[in-house]
């Protein structure tokens, strides 16, 4: 399935499995930054949605509750995946809430055991891979073992994180300016990366002119 057959799956999915507000919530759809960050982050990383539970509801320290954006659920494993934005909610919010805020955050990784990660929204629209890169070494921190085999040398490794830090289709002149190869020998590098699955190609047919990274599929725990 694609990106909208799956992610239609995923809510009503969700959608059956809660009532009252924790459906209410949902019933709409995940709002702008947090589909940004299924289509441009979660999606791209990783291909499905599995253990992932959209709106999630939390009871705090303080008896109360409050929904985090996104949870990661695993045996002995929760993620919380906070998107923050500039919009009107963080500009109006008082010291005491902003306060309050991160005193809710902590009580969370303390008491407990959630491990958190947040994104801005600018980052996801801006810099989606670099948040991939980073979702994808905090997993491989914690489920290494379950991670597709790495077959790369160290130089196909750097021209991947060249790649990631580029954020555009990657060219065999941009291989001779970083590790000073031959024009020949970068081409030989990128088309084996090719026939790893790692780059597909972006630009040109006969002869390739540009690659994109294709991380479908992939963790960079590397």
């Amino acid at each position: 399935m694609n990106f909208e057959e799956s992610y239609e799956l995923f809510i009503n999915t969700h959608l059956q499995k809660r009532n009252g507000e924790r459906r209410k919530r949902l019933k709409d759809g995940c709002g702008h930054a947090e589909l940004l960050f299924l289509n441009q982050v979660w999606w791209p990383a990783f291909g499905h949605f599995q253990e992932l539970h959209p709106e999630y509801e939390v009871f705090d320290f303080k008896d109360g509750c409050r929904f985090l954006d996104f949870a990661y659920i695993r045996p002995f494993f929760r993620l919380a995946i906070e998107i923050d934005g500039h919009g009107p909610h963080w500009r109006n919010i008082s010291r005491w809430q902003f306060s309050d805020h991160l005193l809710r955050q902590n009580h969370l990784t303390i008491d407990d055991g959630w491990r958190v990660l947040r994104f801005s929204y600018d980052d996801l629209k801006e810099r989606p891979r670099l948040c991939q890169q980073i979702i994808q070494q905090f997993m491989g921190r914690w489920f290494g073992e379950e991670k597709q085999s790495v077959s790369l040398t160290i130089i196909e490794k750097e021209i991947v994180r060249l790649a990631l830090r580029l954020s555009r289709p990657l060219s065999p002149q941009d291989v001779c300016d970083h590790l000073g190869f031959e024009n020949k020998y970068a081409r030989k590098l990128l088309h084996g990366l090719k026939e790893k699955t790692w780059l597909q190609p972006d630009r040109g047919t006969t002869r390739i002119r540009t690659y994109r990274l294709d991380l479908n599929g992939k963790d960079i725990y590397f």
